[in-house]
């Protein structure tokens, strides 16, 4: 009976303070954060504080299951409002696209376009080595990958690979196209985590990418086939390449917050590249998925040339002016 008193003393002394603190989780839950007033957030840090006090005075004097559940979860359900993200998903999403990533880019911009070369640079010669010597296109080349497009294949055949893709329908297009994002997503997060390696195998991982490239483009420029290829492989490649060339400069952008701290400490230096290389990462995964999109559903239903390369051409101004002008001159928060 004692405990009884005890328990029901405890609670009329203090409910009123958990019955407000409820009621403004319940409409931050509903409405976010921000339909709360600037005293009803200060207030509620104070209500949270008095909760987690009777929470842990209940523990103490071992009051009753019932009240002891109710306190954990209203405490659990504050801690979330009052700690947790001040955004919503959609907003952080859209920060994301229209803001941080753009910015982001720009700030690893000479990173960004030192990988760029090195891709460049490993597509060019593995075109001229290939050139020389066309059995050498079998070691930039995983047979996996090349699926039959070989120096071996006859120049019809190469033809077809890139215009029948009458075959691939329905269901068949969206799983290569998840094949495909999953393969180059995995590509794209290697470059930037092997970045903390001193960036060394960045150099490796772009040069290796644009060699295969370079052994495909001799492969179909040998054919006549040179205007063919590129309208087949740019309208998703010129999303996929970048967006894998943007997290080889993430990974050089880690590399040298690493090895090239300046007036920062080196941890603080590591800190503030890594939020960057992260926010870039971030975005070319969602690019890589647009990518795996088209390479996988448009590129493989649409056979004219002509609309190939009105793809090519208006991907390549959009993502020149996004990340050229994306973010500027809005307030960073």
């Amino acid at each position: 009976m004692t405990s009884e008193l005890r328990s029901t003393r405890f609670r009329r002394e203090r409910e009123a303070t958990w019955y407000r603190l409820e009621g403004l989780v319940a409409r931050a839950e509903r409405r976010g954060v921000r339909a709360l007033a600037g005293t009803d957030l200060a207030e509620l840090a104070t209500l949270y504080r008095a909760t987690i006090s009777s929470l842990s005075v209940a523990r103490a004097i071992s009051l009753d299951r019932n009240l002891l559940e109710y306190l954990e979860g209203l405490c659990q359900r504050a801690y979330f409002v009052v700690y947790g993200p001040r955004r919503r998903i959609r907003e952080m999403v859209s920060s994301l696209l229209l803001r941080d990533f753009p910015r982001a880019v720009r700030a690893l911009r000479w990173h960004v376009v030192l990988a760029g070369l090195l891709f460049l640079a490993g597509t060019l010669v593995g075109y001229q080595l290939v050139a020389d010597d066309p059995e050498r296109f079998h070691s930039f080349v995983d047979p996996s990958l090349s699926s039959g497009r070989d120096p071996s294949a006859d120049t019809e055949m190469l033809r077809a690979t890139l215009y029948d893709g009458d075959e691939l329908s329905g269901e068949s297009l969206g799983e290569f196209s998840a094949y495909l994002f999953q393969h180059n997503a995995q590509v794209g997060i290697l470059c930037f985590a092997v970045g903390i390696l001193a960036g060394l195998p960045v150099f490796l991982l772009m040069g290796s990418n644009g060699l295969m490239l370079g052994a495909f483009s001799w492969l179909f420029h040998s054919r006549g086939l040179g205007l063919d290829w590129w309208g087949w492989v740019l309208p998703h490649g010129i999303t996929e390449l970048l967006a894998v060339v943007l997290c080889g400069g993430a990974g050089f952008g880690l590399a040298q917050g690493l090895l090239f701290p300046g007036a920062r400490r080196r941890l603080d230096s590591l800190a503030l590249r890594g939020r960057q290389a992260g926010t870039v990462v971030l975005g070319a995964i969602l690019m890589l998925l647009l990518a795996g999109l088209i390479e996988g559903i448009f590129r493989q239903t649409v056979t004219d040339i002509t609309v190939r390369y009105a793809v090519i051409i208006t991907t390549s101004i959009f993502w020149i002016a996004y990340f050229g002008y994306g973010g500027r001159g809005e307030v960073t928060e």
